[in-house]
């Protein structure tokens, strides 16, 4: 991944939790992006408050929480899979779905009261509904994972 965003956390965001439950069909307690702050043709920028009330913070770890790195990856999947749903209409009849993860590094350990921001790019133009996106975590501004993935876009039945 080639940009480091801006992260003006103060900034009106592009998307909403409200509007982001209008393209996602992810609901809680599966619902991980808080809001989204920039996109564009080929790149996204989204948010996850981490706090303490979530509750996987229960069993992961008690007196140590610590947010799973398979909630980072579902979180980013869900800000990437944003930015794949724009690119067609009525993107609430589509769905993404995972191919593929790869590369994925945790840096960091992410705790409650960190605000995780997913920077997002396509590694390649999406082709016949096949997404491949690179993609960074920060707390701040240090990096605590990466991932490449592939999705697909399929219509609803």
């Amino acid at each position: 991944m080639n940009f480091t965003p801006p992260f003006d956390l103060n900034k009106e965001p592009v998307r909403t939790v409200v509007d982001i439950q209008k393209t996602l069909p992810h609901r809680n307690p599966f619902l991980f992006v808080d809001k989204i702050l920039d996109m564009n043709e080929s790149q996204v920028v989204g948010v996850k408050n981490v706090t303490m009330n979530e509750n996987f913070f229960v069993g992961h770890f008690p007196g140590e929480p610590v947010l799973p790195g398979v909630i980072q990856i579902e979180t980013m999947a869900q800000v990437g899979g944003i930015l794949a749903l724009s690119t067609v209409e009525d993107p609430e009849r589509y769905t993404t779905y995972f191919l593929k993860i790869d590369g994925v590094k945790f840096r960091q350990k992410v705790v409650p009261g960190d605000t995780l921001v997913f920077a997002l790019e396509l590694a390649s133009p999406i082709r016949r509904g096949l997404v491949h996106m690179v993609g960074k975590a920060y707390v701040g501004d240090k990096v605590v994972m990466e991932a490449e993935m592939m999705a697909s876009l399929v219509k609803n039945k």
